[in-house]
Parts: C-alpha cells; sequence; structure tokens
C-alpha cells in the first residue's frame, strides 16, 4: 500500500487539507487538496487534483451537525474508500503557537497536547482550532502518528534582545517576549529563494506575508532576524480584522473609561478591527478595492496598511543594515497588484523601480531594477508541514 501523508489546517468553522504521497523524496507529491466549510452550519466537503481538477463534493444540511470530528473521519473514509491501496501513515497539523518549548516539529503525545493548550491565550483565534483535530485524531486514530508544526519556529533563532520586551524579569520569566509568526510561510520563501536568485538566499530579505493576517519578516540568508508579529499574533501590520500594533494604554482606556470587558476588548482588537474596522464595511481586499473610488473609508483602510507596510518595512531594512530583496506572498501580496504598486513606490528610496507590466502580470519579478529586486511568490505552509511532517516520522522510525 502506497504511504500516504495528510496534511490540516483547522479554522473554526473550517478544515484545510492536502494529501500527499511520494514520502521519501526530496519533497512530498500532493495529491488531492481540499477543505471542509462551514462546519456547525451547512457544511460543504471539496476536492481537487493538484491540477486543480475537482474530484469529488458533497454538502449537509445544518440541522445534520456536522462538525471538525465528523469532517476529520469522513476524510479519513473517503481516502480508504477513493483510493483503497492507500494507507494513512501520519498527520502533519499546522499549529500556531509553540511557544519557548518547541523550536522544530514534534511527535504529538500526552505532554505535547498539555504544553500546547496553555498557549491558548496566547492566540486565541487559532490554537484551540489548531489543537482539535488532534485531540480528535488521538481519539479516534489513535494508532496514526501525528506531528504539530509551529508558526513560530521559524522565528526562534532571532537574538535574545529582538524578541526581548522592556519588561521586569518577572514577567518576562513567564514567557512574555517576541515570538513573531507566520514562520511556515517565511520557511517555504526561504527555501526557494536559491531557484528564484542566487544572491537573495544569502543576502538580506524583507518577505511581506499579506492576508488576513499579515506579516513582515526580515531574512538573513534565509534565517529570521526581525519580524512584526510579538507575543501574539495582534502584533504589528494592520490586518483584515485585526488591529495590529497600538498603545497598550488604548486598551486601560477601553476598560476604565469605555466599560469594556477584558473579553469584549479582546473581542474588539481581533475580529472588529483592521481593514474591516477601519472601512467598516469589510475585511477583503478586493471588496475594498473595488468600493475605494466612492468610499472614503474604504481608501483610508487601503492607504493605512499601505503606510504601515512602508514604516514596517523600514524598520526591517534598519535591523538588516540593507535590503537586497522584497518578497510578497500570501492572498493579498500575491493577488493585489496596486498594493504591491503602492509599496514599491513607497519604497523608492531603497533603489527599488517597478516594472508595471511586470506587476500587472504577477511577476514573478517586479522590479525593473538589478538591486534590490522585488518578487511575487506564492507561499506554500502545507507543503513545509509535509516536509516537516516526514522528517520527524522518518526520524521516529530510525531511532527506534
Amino acid at each position: 500500500m502506497r504511504p500516504t501523508l495528510v496534511v490540516l489546517n483547522a479554522g473554526s468553522s473550517s478544515l484545510k487539507f492536502q494529501v500527499f504521497d511520494r514520502l521519501d523524496d526530496v519533497d512530498p507529491k500532493v495529491v488531492w487538496k481540499g477543505q471542509y466549510e462551514g462546519l456547525g452550519q451547512r457544511a460543504r466537503f471539496r476536492v481537487a487534483r493538484d491540477t486543480a481538477a475537482i474530484v469529488d463534493e458533497a454538502q449537509w444540511a445544518a440541522e445534520e451537525g456536522v462538525d471538525h470530528e465528523f469532517a476529520l473521519m469522513h476524510l479519513v473514509t473517503w481516502l480508504q474508500q477513493y483510493r483503497n491501496e492507500r494507507k494513512l501513515v501520519a498527520i502533519g497539523h499546522r499549529v500556531v503557537h509553540g511557544g519557548d518549548a518547541y523550536a522544530a516539529p514534534v511527535l504529538v503525545d500526552d505532554e505535547v497536547v498539555a504544553r500546547l493548550e496553555t498557549l491558548s491565550p496566547l492566540a486565541p483565534l487559532h490554537q484551540p482550532h489548531n489543537l482539535q483535530p488532534i485531540a480528535i485524531a488521538r481519539r479516534r486514530i489513535p494508532d496514526v502518528p501525528q506531528v504539530a508544526c509551529f508558526d513560530t519556529a521559524f522565528h526562534h533563532n532571532q537574538t535574545e534582545i529582538a524578541t526581548m520586551y522592556a519588561l521586569p524579569k518577572d514577567i518576562r520569566d513567564r514567557g512574555v517576549r517576541r515570538y513573531g509568526f507566520h514562520g511556515l510561510s517565511y520557511d517555504y520563501i526561504a527555501s526557494v529563494l536559491e531557484d528564484t536568485d542566487p544572491r537573495l538566499a544569502s543576502g538580506r530579505v524583507v518577505a511581506a506575508h499579506l492576508g488576513n493576517g499579515a506579516s513582515l519578516c526580515a531574512l538573513s540568508g534565509g534565517v529570521s532576524l526581525a519580524t512584526t508579529m510579538g507575543f501574539s499574533a495582534l502584533d504589528g501590520l494592520p490586518m483584515g480584522t485585526r488591529c495590529g500594533a497600538i498603545d497598550a494604554s488604548v486598551v486601560f482606556y477601553m476598560l476604565r473609561e469605555m466599560g469594556h470587558t477584558a473579553e469584549e476588548a479582546e473581542r474588539v482588537l481581533y475580529t472588529q478591527s483592521g481593514l474591516l474596522g477601519v472601512s467598516g464595511l469589510s475585511n477583503d481586499m478586493r471588496t475594498l478595492r473595488r468600493e475605494a473610488p466612492s468610499n472614503a473609508d474604504a481608501r483610508k483602510a487601503i492607504d493605512l496598511f499601505v503606510y504601515r507596510i512602508i514604516r514596517e518595512t523600514g524598520s526591517l531594512i534598519a535591523a538588516l543594515g540593507g535590503i537586497d530583496g522584497l518578497i510578497f506572498t500570501a492572498g493579498i501580496g500575491e493577488n493585489d497588484a496596486a498594493t504591491r504598486a503602492a509599496v514599491v513606490a513607497g519604497l523608492s528610496w531603497t533603489g527599488l523601480t517597478l516594472d508595471e507590466a511586470a506587476n500587472t502580470a504577477g511577476g514573478p519579478r517586479i522590479s525593473s531594477s538589478a538591486s534590490p529586486s522585488a518578487w511575487v511568490i506564492p507561499t506554500n505552509e502545507e507543503l513545509v508541514i509535509a516536509r516537516q511532517t516526514r522528517d520527524v516520522i522518518n526520524a521516529a522510525r530510525h531511532s527506534v
């Protein structure tokens, strides 16, 4: 039977998955990719080949109560029925927060689960949902090994000074520090720099992961030197619904003067701010672009997003001591030419010059100058999880 690895990325009402084989090769090969949406409501299932051709789809009524457990076991059954020559040998999970304990992917056991659960307050929108399918799989298919792959791990090489807050030692000793996120995405970008432009693999690069969650990372020789997210995934750039960096006293003001509870303030900052909060319209850049000509608040949300990217990129260039390349990735970074153009224009002082035709076409290279260069590189976090899961499973087998 052909060994098969499944990568899972769970959200509050979704379960995205990719199915890989060729586990002994340099890179696992994706066979199918798909997702379950609307879990807990009117759930939908769709799976496609790596060519994007739809293989199968289904939907369920709200009263059927399709949840994450049903979805995961439906996927296991689907794999058995659709291709019964396949054997599920491992599941790799995206887990947003690994804290101080995990600087690399890890085989899941009781101790790992217990530690990861304590980190849920640091990533309340992500961590509980990331851990849910792990618990389900441990209960329903306990013989299948699972690997947790962390968005924080890529940034563990940063210096103590780069990760430190100016707080008393007793607070810092409780794990209050800058962690950084989107590490699986930045790991992928670092892995393809040699093929993109060999000078960048050993050079100074700012990677911009711009999507509903957004951050920047300074890469020196492919290693994380600094990043805009900090203690939580709330920090740094404005995002789809998250505020990004704000003065901590704003929270005190919301609690003392506006009468918010801590839970209400957290909800505002995580789910009602960012592009949605400023525009009062949407967290989707496509909607904002469409409405911007006649909607001043939509324009203001876009302008703030771009301004903060330019400003924060400048700080990372300072940390790097210069810049050799700028990479755009993730949903907005890969698909919104206007955002890319505005950011490159705002960084013209670095020598960056836009190739407008290439940018409109989506790259891959969108700069006209020899150095520094600007690129559009689609990210592939699932492939990184598949690589890490394969390596952990193979290492565990060899150690037996």
